[in-house]
């Protein structure tokens, strides 16, 4: 996936440069718990013992999904273009979080079926009008998946070198949750009644009736697959953005910041395909959504915090994204115990 984005391996001896810095701060080691590990891959990310968080970037690609006439959402597709309209206003709670934080947000159509209209704030990645219908056909063509790989990539790349230090990655997709169930059932063979939740809000009989719907999209491509080919098969334009935006912002040196189920799934593809990506990989949280969960443990991963959230957008990344932050200052702005003048530990 994405070969010619290649990605460097951190350097063994800052590594061990940094951890001193960290074991030497006014704290008994250990003591900062996830926030020393923060700092160390940060740092080990850039290169440097005083890194930074900011300035940061939200990339949010809306797409919409053929299978939605298969009923397996409570919304109408024509809500992914309603939404994103909302993004653009200002209006939604990662616009809300993106300015408590001061993050930029780029709106992505990955692939949306409804019409916007221009907006400097829209970038579009004119590859196609939503995916196809995963029950009868793949959801994309390979050069479909090809280009929205690709496009994803050189966005995140260009946010990088343009002074991003860290990308997070947000979704808005009617229908986006059977395709992240999907991926993670295809990819990894997980169970998909163990998969599947309410995604935006179906009840309790309607996550059994999408989960048996799911398993007969399944069907049409039984058997574990490559990344690549579940992508191609039952995955969104914004997930396959997604994953190519992972890919390439590590390749540039920057952290990932990855929020919720579907941006995990993405995630699951890229990592799957891409494992020399993974040191530049940070997990937001853990969504309230029961495939999230599974995903997070099938990469060995633990996220930063669990508040119970299920709306995505990048919101869950939006909210972890301070502790970035913090990590960041301990290491750069944190006495030693020698420029304290505080004595260190006996023996």
């Amino acid at each position: 996936m994405l070969s010619g984005y290649q990605i460097a391996a951190f350097d063994a001896a800052h590594l061990e440069a940094v951890q001193a810095a960290i074991d030497f701060k006014t704290k008994p080691p250990g003591s900062l718990g996830r926030i020393e590990q923060l700092a160390l891959q940060i740092a080990g990310a850039q290169g440097t013992l005083k890194p930074a968080a900011d300035p940061a970037r939200l990339l949010l690609f809306a797409g919409d999904h053929g299978m939605v006439a298969e009923g397996v959402s409570a919304w109408p597709s024509e809500v992914t273009t309603q939404m994103v309209a909302n993004f653009l206003a200002g209006g939604a709670a990662a616009n809300v979080f993106a300015r408590a934080n001061d993050m930029a947000i780029t709106i992505i159509d990955a692939g949306i079926a409804g019409e916007l209209p221009d907006s400097p704030q829209l970038v579009r990645a004119n590859i196609a009008k939503g995916t196809r219908n995963a029950m009868h056909e793949d959801a994309m063509s390979s050069a479909e998946l090809s280009a929205a790989l690709e496009f994803g990539a050189s966005l995140a790349a260009r946010a990088v070198e343009d002074g991003a230090r860290v990308i997070a990655l947000g979704e808005m997709g009617i229908g986006n949750t059977s395709s992240a169930a999907l991926l993670a059932h295809a990819v990894e063979g997980l169970d998909l009644t163990q998969l599947c939740g309410p995604g935006a809000g179906l009840d309790a009989p309607g996550v059994a009736r999408k989960a048996e719907i799911l398993k007969r999209i399944a069907a049409r491509r039984p058997g574990r697959l490559a990344p690549n080919d579940a992508l191609a098969a039952f995955g969104g334009l914004e997930i396959a953005g997604m994953a190519g935006a992972l890919i390439g912002a590590a390749a540039r040196g920057g952290i990932v910041l990855v929020d919720g189920f579907i941006a995990t799934a993405a995630a699951l593809c890229a990592l799957r395909a891409r494992p020399d990506a993974m040191p530049y990989v940070v997990f937001a949280h853990r969504s309230k959504e029961p495939g999230h969960r599974l995903l997070l443990e099938t990469l060995g991963a633990e996220p930063l915090v669990d508040l119970d959230l299920r709306l995505g957008e990048g919101t869950g990344a939006l909210l972890a994204f301070p502790l970035l932050r913090a990590a960041c200052a301990m290491l750069g702005e944190m006495a030693t115990f020698a420029s304290a003048g505080v004595s260190g530990k006996e023996g």
